[in-house]
């Protein structure tokens, strides 16, 4: 143990304080959103000083940036080492919002943050912007993949269905997180997932 700031606070190995402060920063921006969260909060938490947590993030930014990589982590272990193709990828979307709705924590982060990020200057502005992107990316190919399959049909526009799957996923969480009890957002994503392309997917792996 030592005195830090005139606390007593309890000496861990480094990788144990980092995972502890990220896990506090986590909380902290998903409760109160990334521009009302302090430093200093943050620090006061963890039992540290401000000092102290820079010891391991350079700034507040750099902390936000650890917090969204531990986030996106936990989305690609789940994905697993290769991805499903066509319809089983977006079986894959609708399983991962039933998963969701037992992390209540890391999907309000991700709202909080999806939204404080359209403002100017935010930091994280990059990296939703990329991960839209990105997983508007997977979709379209998924889409494509199925088409090629014969599981959808040519018909479909997977560029459009890609962003209207996306945003379907965003607004349901948005609305489970104002009343949890009133919406399934893995039944709703499925709904409209199999409303756009016109079949029904591929029924959920057993573990």
């Amino acid at each position: 143990m030592t005195r830090e700031g005139g606390r007593t606070r309890v000496r861990r190995p480094p990788v144990e304080r980092r995972a502890e402060i990220l896990r506090i920063a986590m909380e902290t921006f998903a409760e109160r959103g990334y521009q009302s969260a302090s430093l200093a909060e943050i620090a006061d938490r963890v039992g540290l000083t401000q000092a102290g947590v820079l010891h391991y993030f350079s700034s507040k930014a750099g902390l936000l940036t650890g917090v969204l990589d531990l986030r996106d982590s936990t989305d690609i272990e789940e994905l697993g080492d290769e991805r499903p193709r066509g319809l089983g990828f977006l079986r894959h979307l609708v399983e991962t919002t039933r998963r969701n709705a037992e992390r209540e924590g890391i999907v309000r982060l991700y709202t909080v943050l999806a939204a404080e990020s359209v403002t100017a200057r935010h930091p994280a502005q990059g990296w939703f912007r990329d991960r839209y992107q990105g997983l508007h990316a997977l979709v379209v190919e998924a889409l494509d993949e199925a088409q090629k399959l014969g599981e959808v049909g040519a018909d479909v526009d997977t560029g459009t269905t890609a962003r209207v799957i996306v945003a379907t996923m965003d607004g349901l969480q948005l609305q489970w997180l104002l009343e949890p009890g009133s919406v399934d957002m893995a039944e709703a994503t499925e709904v409209a997932i199999t409303r756009l392309i016109g079949r029904d997917l591929p029924p959920a792996e057993q573990h």
